[in-house]
């Protein structure tokens, strides 16, 4: 299963597919001398790509405010095609696209897909759900609304403060973190944003805090709406997730993970998960 990898750059107005193991980014490409670019995660799955459409807007939108020039979603379907051909239906695929600015200076941008199969420790994560603690990353909630130089609602190539949040966190042996504001206010997860339910209403805190909008929030929130269940973009704290039915931290490839500990407190299940995951489409 390891081996199970495929990648295809954009060349020439056209998807070339590649050897894994060939390299395929120049040394002097902005994205890894700067990080300088943005990404977006999609699941494959049955040998189709569900909710593209969602996931290539926020990749548009991350682009404009990077003010990189995006090759459209007609490039990136036909990366998508070039990796998917021959992936077996049977196994679950996280692929990439990678957006950098290349070689800078006019030169055009560079554009990747990236497929490999879905972790088996996102697979256990996502059916046995998760322990997170809460990090605080000292800005002020209003602040990123105001700095357009911090990208926030970017989803950038620059993760590292992200993943090392990660790191933290599971080197004091939880799972994940959930990021905070200056004040203590709940933001986003380092890969996923934050949903709990309280009152009989699904929440999630709002995007002017220069948080990622998330596409499986979104598509939750629209059919849980269809089915009656109240939604609301709400500011809320870690005491409010404490207090909560239910928490979930929603991403594109692990989708809802039930968060079953915050602080290293357990938390009580009030039976909502398998209602979220049918509705996030899991």
């Amino acid at each position: 299963m390891n081996d199970l990898r495929a990648v295809a750059v954009w060349r020439d107005g056209a998807a070339v597919r590649v050897p894994a193991d060939q390299p395929v980014v120049s040394a002097f490409d902005q994205g890894l001398g700067r990080g300088d670019g943005v990404f977006e995660s999609v699941l494959v799955v049955d040998g189709g790509t569900p909710y593209l459409a969602a996931h290539l807007n926020r990749l548009a939108g991350s682009a404009s405010l990077l003010d990189l020039a995006d090759p459209g979603a007609s490039a990136w379907e036909a990366l998508l095609g070039a990796v998917r051909t021959g992936w077996p239906r049977d196994v679950e695929g996280a692929c990439r696209l990678f957006l950098t600015r290349g070689l800078g200076e006019g030169a055009p941008p560079t554009a990747l897909a990236l497929l490999a199969p879905v972790p088996a420790e996102t697979l256990r994560q996502r059916t046995e759900g998760i322990s997170v603690v809460s990090l605080g990353i000292g800005v002020p909630a209003a602040f990123r609304a105001t700095a357009p130089w911090l990208l926030g609602g970017a989803k950038t190539l620059s993760y590292a403060v992200n993943m090392a949040a990660q790191r933290h966190a599971r080197s004091i042996g939880a799972d994940d973190a959930v990021l905070t504001s200056l004040e203590g206010q709940l933001l986003e997860g380092p890969t996923s944003t934050v949903v709990w339910a309280a009152g009989g209403t699904l929440h999630t805190p709002p995007v002017e805090t220069g948080i990622l909008p998330g596409t499986t929030q979104a598509r939750l929130f629209d059919r849980a709406r269809q089915q009656g269940w109240p939604t609301a973009v709400t500011p809320g704290t870690v005491a409010d997730l404490h207090a909560a039915d239910g928490v979930w931290l929603l991403s594109g490839i692990r989708g809802p993970a039930t968060v079953h500990t915050l602080d290293g407190v357990p938390r009580a299940d009030a039976g909502l998960s398998a209602r979220v995951r049918e509705l996030a489409g899991r």
